[in-house]
């Protein structure tokens, strides 16, 4: 069975996502380890309900972010880790962290890249005037939201909807497809060469498999 390592930084609402598919079988592959970077994420709660290992690495205690990060990659490579996800980590890694698990690493951004990367995504669209926003999960590589996308989902913005409500339109799609893509990978569907997403051996376009 594949081994899971998911890395948050909050709530945890995308690692309890993932930890329900793992245990209805709907991921075939065991979540070994949680890691965060905030020692009050709520997620730890959620680890700790579900019996999965949990530790949490504080910045303050490393000499530099490579430090920080080789650190947690030695953990990892303490389970044998087959993928690991990144569940709200608002950290960014170093590229030595990213190149040491190259093809191992997905991501979930708010936004429908290459579309508003980086922070404050609801409000950008908002601001922007846009019809539609969306989520999408993507390999990670050592720009900071710029993998190859895997899969996106959209949803629509009406007049008069808020930032909350547009989080919430999101977040919900969040939660159904990123068990999706983990499932992919394990199945060993779903791999990374030279920059591009296959999925079943066929290269995955630039916005992914769906574009719904």
């Amino acid at each position: 069975m594949k081994k899971i390592a998911v890395l948050i930084s909050g709530q945890g609402n995308n690692l309890q996502a993932i930890i329900n598919a793992c245990q209805t079988q709907q991921i075939p592959a065991e979540i070994v380890c949680v890691i965060s970077n905030k020692a009050n994420a709520f997620g730890l709660i959620r680890a700790q309900s579900a019996g999965i290992f949990s530790r949490v690495f504080l910045r303050n205690n490393f000499e530099s972010n490579l430090a920080m990060d080789q650190s947690i990659a030695d953990e990892l490579d303490k389970f044998d880790v087959d993928l690991i996800v990144l569940a709200g980590y608002m950290k960014i890694l170093t590229p030595e962290f990213i190149q040491r698990f190259e093809g191992k690493i997905i991501n979930i951004h708010p936004s429908l890249l290459p579309k508003y990367p980086g922070l404050n995504t609801y409000q950008r669209a908002l601001d922007a005037g846009d019809r539609e926003h969306g989520t999408t999960v993507h390999f990670v590589n050592e720009e900071v939201d710029n993998g190859a996308i895997i899969l996106q989902a959209k949803v629509p913005i009406f007049d008069n909807d808020t930032v909350e409500v547009i989080e919430a339109r999101t977040r919900e799609q969040e939660y159904r497809i990123y068990p999706i893509v983990v499932k992919w990978f394990v199945e060993n569907r779903l791999k990374l060469q030279n920059g591009v997403a296959y999925l079943d051996d066929i290269p995955l376009p630039e916005q992914g498999y769906a574009n719904n």
